[in-house]
């Protein structure tokens, strides 16, 4: 509890954060090959859809921001809400990688992300945005309203290094003017998100809205909003 209470900033990812996928966009896709899925469905089976990619992710080291890598999560999402029928994978895939450019299908705020970042900063906090993106994060939270919540956005698309790499924690530590033991990171990758920051020396809150993390290392919260109000609740001692 102790690491909590210099908290001077909270740093955020976007996707599955203070971002999701536009889960809407995706089911009206899977209709037009024949399959009827609720936009609800979708969400659920991204929980567990993010586990494996972390999994993924931290054997092979490869980037979260390939055509592969988006590929084989956009995957693992329709394969966790059943939809296993090779030809729509691959047709709704398709589809995604031509969908809404630059933003694509990461284009829908948090229900409660905007709430979150009042909250933080209400409480006298910093926040930012640390996000492994092409250079379109920023115009995406600004059109959704919640860049006025942020003192700025680090995109791994501008600045030429992203997550897990400690160097983009310690970009935003530098230009937020803290410390790595008064800033907290809030992200929903284990490997990519509560590791890196860790690298940094940041301590981190992994997101499971699903509880499919297993028992973790850290602090976990369901949503956001429940990851400031821990942070805030170990920053009052």
């Amino acid at each position: 509890m102790l690491a909590f209470l210099f908290m001077r900033a909270i740093f955020f990812d976007a996707g599955n954060t203070l971002l999701r996928m536009n889960y809407g966009a995706i089911a009206q896709a899977l209709a037009r090959e024949g399959v009827a899925m609720a936009p609800e469905a979708l969400a659920r089976a991204d929980w567990s859809a993010r586990v494996r990619l972390d999994a993924d992710l931290h054997a092979h080291r490869t980037s979260t921001e390939s055509v592969t890598t988006a590929d084989r999560y956009l995957r693992y999402v329709l394969e966790g809400a059943g939809v296993t029928d090779a030809r729509v994978v691959t047709a709704v895939a398709a589809w995604r990688r031509t969908y809404n450019p630059p933003v694509g299908v990461w284009n829908t705020a948090e229900p409660l992300a905007a709430e979150a970042l009042a909250l933080a900063r209400d409480a006298g906090l910093r926040t930012a945005v640390i996000s492994n993106s092409n250079g379109s994060v920023r115009q995406i939270l600004e059109s959704l309203g919640l860049g006025r919540h942020l003192d700025f956005v680090l995109d791994s698309g501008e600045v030429g290094v992203e997550k897990p790499d400690a160097r983009i924690f310690r970009l935003a530590l530098e230009r937020a003017g803290v410390a790595p033991a008064e800033a907290a990171y809030v992200g929903d990758l284990y490997s990519v998100d509560v590791l890196g920051a860790g690298g940094a020396g940041l301590r981190a809150v992994l997101l499971d809205p699903g509880g499919c993390w297993g028992q973790r290392d850290c602090l976990v919260a369901r949503d956001v909003l429940e990851a400031v109000k821990l942070i805030l609740a170990r920053r009052a001692g």
